[in-house]
């Protein structure tokens, strides 16, 4: 597999599967071999302007190309019939983020995909960030010691259906996020609005993990991402803290007492670092190498489990008025 190209298919033709149609056409080690769409003329014109070949239906795609790995991007509520469609056919595969809505969902889908062995991968692409990967280091470096306390805010404009949008499809990050960098999330305790009449589209919670530390945690579909500071991050230890801004936009390392901070932001000619769409590039990298290699994924799908395991606690604690354990 290391000296071949990998053959892989996309399904999904919207704006965010632009991405994946971008970064699988660039990659000198893919055979870009297909796109598979809903609607007949914008699949085809995602697939001409790719230069691929183009289906509308799963099953024959899969019986065409047969290809060595499957990547999906659809709406965040279609996730489960066409991905459990992937892995009953047999194919290892790549998924967005939510990886569904549904518990029962969640546990099918790894279910099933484990007993096939199967390579099943999630694009949780903001641990890809410069800043992530240095905040990553420097935790694991000790020169914050003890975390004490982490603090994630994110949110910008957003509608769905759903009463719990925002919390299953967009914070599933901050969940990530905060037990990648911080470790397991013990407990949560949730207040809720529904103010703008969109569905709990705001939330506060506040967190304990399971090392003592101490956590806030705000997410929104009531604000802007036009804002500066849309998302923010701070980890504070017994010797320092760390803060980022924007996900891909500023890291901010301070020792406590010193009044100088270390600082990284993108240079001048730097736009690979500060483009937000290229973390995703990092992110398929490293799950390609691990695929061709014949290891696990760098971010199972597991991981979305435990995130919509950690939203499902949150929704309990808001419905109850109590704080919900969740190891």
């Amino acid at each position: 597999m290391n000296d071949k190209k990998v053959k892989v298919a996309l399904i999904g033709a919207g704006g965010w599967g632009f991405q994946h149609a971008r970064i699988l056409r660039d990659r000198n080690d893919v055979e870009f071999c297909a796109i598979v769409g809903r609607s007949l003329g914008k699949t085809r014109e995602r697939a001409n302007e790719f230069g691929t070949n183009y289906y509308l239906s799963i099953e024959e795609m899969l019986q065409a190309e047969k290809p060595d790995i499957v990547s999906l991007c659809l709406p965040n509520q279609d996730h489960f019939e066409p991905t459990l469609k992937v892995i009953k056919a047999g194919y290892p595969l790549i998924v967005e983020k939510p990886l569904v809505f549904k518990m029962e969902e969640a546990s099918t889908l790894i279910n099933e995909a484990e007993k096939r062995n199967l390579f099943f991968a999630i694009n949780f692409n903001h641990r890809f960030a410069r800043t992530v990967k240095l905040a990553k280091k420097a935790i694991g470096e000790g020169k914050l010691g003890e975390i004490i306390f982490a603090s994630w805010r994110f949110g910008g404009e957003g509608v769905s259906d759903h009463p719990f949008a925002n919390l299953i499809e967009t914070q599933c990050h901050g969940f990530d996020m905060l037990e990648y960098l911080c470790g397991p999330i013990q407990s949560v305790m949730a207040e809720m609005t529904n103010k703008t009449g969109k569905g709990y589209s705001t939330l506060s919670l506040s967190l304990k993990f399971s090392n003592g530390a101490v956590g806030s945690f705000l997410g929104t579909y009531d604000s802007s991402y036009m804002y500066s500071g849309t998302h923010h991050l701070e980890i504070n230890g017994t010797k320092g803290r760390i803060l980022i801004k924007d996900t891909v936009r500023e890291f901010t390392y301070q020792t406590a007492g010193n009044e100088i901070a270390e600082v990284w932001s993108a240079g001048y000619f730097n736009d690979y670092d500060r483009d937000f769409h290229k973390t995703f590039d990092e992110h398929m990298e490293v799950i390609l190498s691990a695929f061709k290699n014949g290891e696990h994924p760098p971010v199972h799908a597991s991981c979305g489990v435990r995130a919509l395991k950690l939203a499902y606690a949150a929704i309990e604690s808001f419905k109850k008025g109590i704080r919900v354990e969740t190891l």
